[in-house]
């Protein structure tokens, strides 16, 4: 059987890939698995001569080679900027494993108006002075967030004390902001500033309902959940871990340094007891697997997704936000490292399946060719 050739799009500066570690591993595992598994960026396509320039790690660099042409290409790509957008676009050019996503705010709108996935989500509005009023009206507490954001950048808290309210946020240099302000119209003007120095790129802002998850005092508690296909293409949990952010962080993104994991069974059986910490284990699943029949209906298939799932402190569960290419790292620092390893192998199994069917395809297209030849004697 023809030895299938995998391609990983990923981000490079010179001869280093942003997330090294976790595209490193890609390669190890798809060469565990028999398949020429090498990573690349949108300048390396030579697509006149049909090849690659690829790379491959070894001895902790990266090596670089030419490379046969893919048979299926897994996006791993988290720098969307134009000449990948460019490249992403054409329909020719690769067969992809994942299709591409959307912003969060758009993401958010989408399963708001979903049947099978409006229960699980927090009230959600683009940004706007007026929409910040009526949230602040409404809830005890209110974020703030980037619509096309990631790793917890420019999110801001707005908390009701007893003497006004309490800002908390995480500037997009990483830095944590805290800020009590008496008053509502102030807290307006503030973060309308907020929003405008903050902004990442030309991003619009969102402005959603706040949930209490200080599972631990002074703490943000999230479930980062793993789902992802596997060898035959169907959807399976992986795997999920509690993060826990840093004192007055407003999220529990873990890229700062600054928070922690803790093994999800383990934390919430103690926190809600067994029966509750099942049901609620159950339904953390049941939400992944809704959201993805809602993501493919609408943006076609799809390799993986980290959803973001905040349990309150009274044990309902509610969907945070949705990543098609999340980091799996959290499983590591939870020292579960046999999920690790599942989590890398998938991806990979998933894009051998899709070359097979692919190939299977060709083969049944040749042979009802040559059935269906009419020789005409002459």
């Amino acid at each position: 059987m023809k030895k299938l050739n995998i391609g990983i799009l990923a981000h490079r500066q010179g001869n280093i890939f942003l997330n090294s570690r976790f595209l490193s591993d890609l390669v190890t595992e798809g060469r565990k698995l028999g398949a020429n598994v090498y990573v690349f960026s949108h300048r390396d396509v030579q697509e006149e001569s049909r090849t690659i320039h690829g790379f491959t790690p070894s001895e902790g660099r990266w090596t670089g080679a030419t490379c046969p042409w893919p048979d299926v290409v897994i996006d791993f790509c988290r720098k969307l900027y134009k000449p990948f957008r460019d490249m992403r676009s054409r329909k020719d050019l690769f067969v992809y494993a994942n299709h591409k996503f959307t912003y969060k705010w758009k993401a958010m709108k989408l399963f708001a108006e979903s049947d099978k996935l409006e229960r699980w989500i927090p009230k959600t509005s683009l940004y706007s002075p007026e929409a910040l009023e009526q949230m602040i009206e409404n809830y005890d507490l209110v974020y703030v967030k980037p619509g096309n954001g990631t790793g917890g950048h420019s999110v801001l808290s707005i908390k009701k004390t007893v003497c006004g309210y309490r800002l908390q946020g995480r500037k997009r240099s990483g830095r944590i902001v805290v800020r009590p302000v008496m008053t509502k119209q102030r807290v307006i003007r503030w973060i309308n500033r907020w929003v405008q120095t903050e902004k990442i790129r030309s991003g619009s802002f969102m402005v959603q309902q706040g949930l209490d998850l200080q599972l631990i005092p002074r703490r943000q508690v999230d479930v980062r959940l793993l789902i992802q296909k596997n060898e035959i293409g169907n959807w399976e949990v992986t795997g999920k871990v509690l993060r826990v952010g840093a004192k007055n962080s407003p999220t529990t993104n873990l890229i700062y340094g600054d928070g922690k994991v803790l093994r999800f069974q383990t934390f919430i059986k103690s926190r809600f007891g067994l029966d509750k910490a099942k049901e609620i284990e159950l339904e953390c699943e049941e939400l992944a697997h809704r959201l993805m029949e809602v993501v493919e209906e609408r943006f076609g298939s799809m390799v993986e997704f980290g959803l973001d799932v905040g349990v309150d402190v009274n044990g309902r569960v509610w969907l945070i936000e949705a990543n098609p290419k999340p980091g799996h790292t959290a499983f590591i620092k939870s020292k579960e490292i046999d999920t690790y390893r599942k989590s890398i192998r998938r991806p990979i199994q998933y894009a051998m399946h899709l070359a097979n069917e692919q190939l299977r395809r060709e083969q049944n297209d040749t042979a009802d060719f040559v059935t269906n030849f009419e020789w005409i004697d002459l």
